[in-house]
């Protein structure tokens, strides 16, 4: 098996301020970068037209890509009605500056999809992701859903249910690891027809969750990134480890991605560890074992 998939790093991870970030992305030998587009100076609010092409240029002046922008907007996801007008709003404006950099892709929490496919929550959330679909399609475009709240099989009848693929999968077979227990080989066969972007992250679960409790869902907790990433660092369920040292089985996983034809970004994910860096750069060198 010979990868020939581009290598992404997610630039947040570096924990460095954006242009320090890029730069030492590409040093460490990334082809194009993910970057966090909700709040900050990436705030779709915040950037305006030539601030837009300044960054876009710049990063093509260091010879990356954009893979993808991160427009993960946290909380309950799209499953409280009264948020959604807002939460939809955000998000098109999020796929708009993706646009504008030069990706089609914007990664996303949607909030867990229930399993009652007829609850209000399930048809809350079908009618959100059908007017982002129309809207990412209308631009060639994608939202892109992050695996692991749910199982595969269940995020495909899901996506099987709106009128586009303009709402298709981001691939993170980490979160499934730790979280469901879902098996990430068998998932690629099975979302293949919606994977328009992937996460490189290892972990481990170490015990039975509801993944309510992790990923937040109406009448819990909602979802934070500082939370996930106490509980990725050194909590009870689940932890994220170096590339290698976890329970996602590369080989195989690598070798589902091509079978399926995806020759899109492999993008390295690192919440948490004392050194992300080194990490990185570390996983850098795992995936180019394959190349």
């Amino acid at each position: 098996m010979t990868l020939v998939n581009p290598i992404g790093i997610m630039v947040d991870s570096l924990r460095l301020d954006l242009r320090e970030g890029l730069r030492r992305a590409k040093e460490l030998g990334a082809d194009g970068v993910q970057i966090y587009a909700v709040s900050g100076e990436m705030d779709p609010a915040n950037m305006t037209a030539a601030q837009r092409e300044e960054l876009r240029s710049y990063v093509d002046s260091l010879g990356l890509k954009i893979s993808a922008l991160c427009g993960d907007l946290a909380g309950h996801g799209f499953q409280d009605a009264a948020a959604n007008a807002a939460k939809i709003e955000k998000s098109k404006r999020i796929l708009d500056l993706a646009v504008d950099l030069g990706t089609s892709i914007v990664t996303t929490h949607i909030g867990i999809v229930p399993q009652e496919e007829n609850s209000p929550v399930y048809e809350t959330m079908q009618r959100a992701c059908e007017e982002l679909g129309m809207y990412a399609k209308s631009m060639n475009a994608y939202f892109a859903i992050e695996t692991g709240p749910e199982t595969a099989a269940h995020l495909k009848r899901f996506l099987d249910s709106l009128s586009t693929n303009g709402v298709s999968v981001n691939f993170d077979p980490a979160n499934m690891v730790m979280v469901t227990g879902d098996d990430p080989v068998q998932g690629v066969y099975q979302l293949k027809d919606y994977i328009v972007h992937t996460h490189v992250k290892d972990g481990v679960r170490l015990r039975v969750v509801d993944p309510r409790e992790v990923y937040g869902a109406l009448g819990y907790e909602p979802m934070s990134h500082e939370r996930l990433a106490e509980e990725a660092q050194a909590g009870a369920s689940y932890r994220e480890l170096p590339l290698g040292e976890g329970r996602v089985k590369f080989d195989d996983y690598f070798k589902a991605l091509q079978d399926i034809g995806y020759t899109g970004y492999l993008t390295i994910e690192r919440e948490v560890g004392n050194n992300p860096e080194a990490d990185i750069a570390k996983a850098i060198q795992f995936i180019k074992g394959y190349k």
